[in-house]
């Protein structure tokens, strides 16, 4: 990994945790936070790779106890509660927000950034953030969808249009992700 990789991954890791400062609006077990639009943000302009270790570096944050969750929170605590799953799927989610835009690079505009945000930054983290949920407080599937999904949606549709507009604009500007390279044929 070269130092601007280095580099690359520990701002993404901070800017998540700027995000943190921004107050949580409590609406039942997992409040609802402006961090979520650091994932898709680093999933879209650093690539799967970059884009979780990104993620992963500002979980270890969390773990060692520093308070870059909103409210001031941190520590291992937060991962037996009822917002560990949304937590332990940020990495996954801007690898798979990564993943899409490295795919779909030649090609990339504001339709692919919102179908890349959609699923890797909603539909992943949704995923296993409800599941989580419904485990760690014995509630039903749907109680738990009810509860840790459906009050997100608005704001999470606006983090999508936001992540996606500023990915197409750094995309033109100061590409980060490398395009792919193709594979070198025989003569």
């Amino acid at each position: 990994m070269k130092t601007r990789d280095l580099a690359l991954v520990a701002l993404f890791a901070a800017l998540t945790a700027v995000l943190g400062l921004v107050p949580a609006i409590d609406v039942g077990p997992v409040p609802i936070t402006a961090q979520t639009l650091g994932v898709m943000l680093a999933g879209s302009v650093l690539g799967a790779r970059r884009g979780f270790l990104a993620m992963l570096l500002f979980l270890v944050l969390v773990a060692v106890g520093l308070p870059v969750l909103p409210g001031g929170g941190g520590g291992l605590a937060v991962f037996a509660g009822p917002t560990a799953g949304y937590l332990l799927a940020w990495p996954v989610g801007a690898a798979v927000i990564g993943f899409v835009t490295e795919r779909v690079w030649s090609r990339y505009n504001l339709a692919w950034a919102v179908v890349a945000n959609v699923v890797g930054g909603i539909v992943v983290v949704y995923a296993v953030g409800v599941t989580v949920l419904a485990l760690v407080l014995d509630l039903s599937f749907g109680a738990a969808l009810a509860s840790g999904a459906v009050p997100f949606l608005i704001g999470d549709a606006v983090k999508v249009a936001i992540a996606s507009v500023v990915a197409v604009q750094v995309r033109r500007a100061y590409p980060v992700i490398e395009r792919p390279r193709r594979a070198a044929t025989a003569p």
